[in-house]
């Protein structure tokens, strides 16, 4: 089977009868066989399912009734229902469950046809930059097999990444779409908060957390953007606006003023050759006649540890839930019922989601609530308006993906300061909640692709894909 790159180039091939969606599905699973006993990007796959599934939307296909994903084969993030499969979200206290229900974007998905081959390691609960917190072992990256694919959407960006599958759905919390896609060399989309409903995602920090997108196209985030965003009477948090065509987004053809922040990309933790890579994209975008506002932004300083100290709240009162009580793992070990719950917790759970919920504890505690989260609150509120301010004058912010390309696995696992500097760039579009894309821009000297970021202002979806067309097509 060949490397496709678009839906539009499967349905060209499925239409002139070259191939059908058995054989395609075939052809993908050929490559998770090769591929992921090395990668491990799938912790499991659904190769009987997908066949089946195949075979359907073929005569859907054949009787002209196949709806608007027909031919796209999709892996889902461990962190979403899908009915009567497996759901642990990377970790070992959801060892055995079972969802009884399917996540909203993920049905829609299945109504538009779309073929499910399987669902993606990640990081424990959505917690970590490295995809190197699962359970079921690290995920690799197929640009450099010692090397990190990013995280928590690792799984998802290599499968994307290693023609696995076409499209994947992930999570972004505070650039977990985004930085994975970075380090892989593919789209990484995350919309505005509340786009898409968060029906049946696995909770990690409720009022960052946001479904996201990896595909090799545009055109296909796009597409995947349109079929599973709107309103949802089981997520009061999703958006009730209309949704526009996505896919239909013309062509961008305007003249734009972009954003560039100097104290970032003159940050002390950004690599050289990402520094160049982003400079040659200002430089081209001003050559074709467009303005570059350069400035700093005033709370550079103050997005990590407002990120960390809100979602790790969140984070501790989300996961209180899975307590060996209801359902999934439960100690052998326990003597009681508080050491049932105490055993169950520390031994279910992971370094990185107990160091979470611990620091998220604390500063919810009495003493800490308002020295901590009531402030970090503040400056969140005092983040969003400095950006919503900044699109008044200017159509985009551009910058990088991430501060370094992707790094060695088991090199940042002693020093959580580090891997939390790796989400610096990604976190500030979380916080204001505003959608953002990573569009592939070329590598470093060791092959190693590098990602710029774009974000626009909250609900503009159209007018950030029709732009990131543009510069893959122009700039980049």
């Amino acid at each position: 089977m060949k490397n496709y790159h678009s839906l539009s180039q499967i349905k060209t091939d499925l239409d002139a009868g070259t191939i059908n969606c058995t054989e395609l599905v075939q052809g993908y699973l050929s490559n998770i066989e090769q591929k992921n006993p090395s990668l491990n990007a799938l912790t499991e796959v659904y190769a009987e399912e997908a066949l089946a599934q195949a075979k359907e939307v073929q005569e859907k296909i054949n009787q002209g009734k196949a709806g608007r994903l027909a031919g796209m084969v999709v892996t889902i993030k461990d962190v979403f229902c899908h009915k009567d499969h497996s759901l642990q979200s990377g970790s070992k206290i959801l060892e055995g469950f079972k969802s009884q229900f399917t996540a909203t974007p993920i049905q829609r998905m299945l109504e538009e046809d779309a073929i499910i081959i399987g669902r993606n390691n990640c990081d424990e609960f959505a917690m970590g930059s490295s995809n190197e917190n699962s359970y079921f072992g690290p995920v690799k990256n197929e640009a450099g097999e010692n090397k990190v694919p990013g995280g928590s959407s690792g799984g998802s960006a290599v499968a994307v990444q290693s023609d696995m599958c076409l499209v994947s759905m992930g999570s972004d919390t505070g650039g977990s779409v985004r930085q994975p896609a970075a380090f892989c060399g593919v789209i990484g989309f995350k919309p505005s908060y509340g786009r898409i409903s968060r029906h049946g995602l696995t909770a990690y920090a409720s009022s960052f957390d946001c479904v996201g997108i990896l595909s090799k196209s545009v055109d296909d985030a796009a597409l995947v953007l349109e079929v599973v965003s709107g309103a949802d009477e089981y997520d009061h948090t999703a958006s009730q606006s209309k949704v526009p065509a996505f896919s239909k987004a013309p062509e961008w053809s305007e003249k734009f003023k972009v954003v560039s922040f100097d104290n970032i990309n003159s940050h002390e933790a950004i690599d050289p050759q990402i520094k160049s890579a982003v400079d040659q994209v200002f430089a081209k975008v001003e050559s074709e006649g467009n303005t570059v506002n350069r400035m700093d932004f005033n709370f550079l300083k103050y997005v990590l540890p407002t990120y960390y100290i809100l979602t790790t709240a969140e984070a501790s009162a989300n996961l209180s839930r899975f307590d060996g009580v209801k359902y999934g793992y439960r100690s052998q070990n326990a003597r009681d019922l508080e050491s049932m719950y105490k055993k169950s917790r520390s031994e279910g759970f992971g370094e990185e989601v107990i160091k979470r919920i611990l620091l998220g504890t604390y500063v919810l505690s009495e003493g800490f609530y308002d020295a901590y989260y009531t402030k970090a609150q503040k400056v969140r509120r005092l983040i969003r308006d400095e950006m919503k301010q900044l699109f008044a004058d200017n159509d985009f912010i551009i910058m990088p993906t991430t501060p370094t390309p992707a790094f060695d696995l088991n090199s940042h696992d002693r020093d959580p300061l580090q891997m939390y500097l790796e989400d610096i760039f990604t976190v500030q579009a979380s916080l204001a909640g505003m959608p953002a894309i990573s569009i592939p821009c070329g590598t470093d000297k060791d092959g190693m692709p590098i990602g710029i970021q774009v974000i626009c202002n909250s609900f503009e979806e159209e007018k950030l894909l029709s732009f990131s067309k543009y510069l893959q097509d122009h700039i980049i």
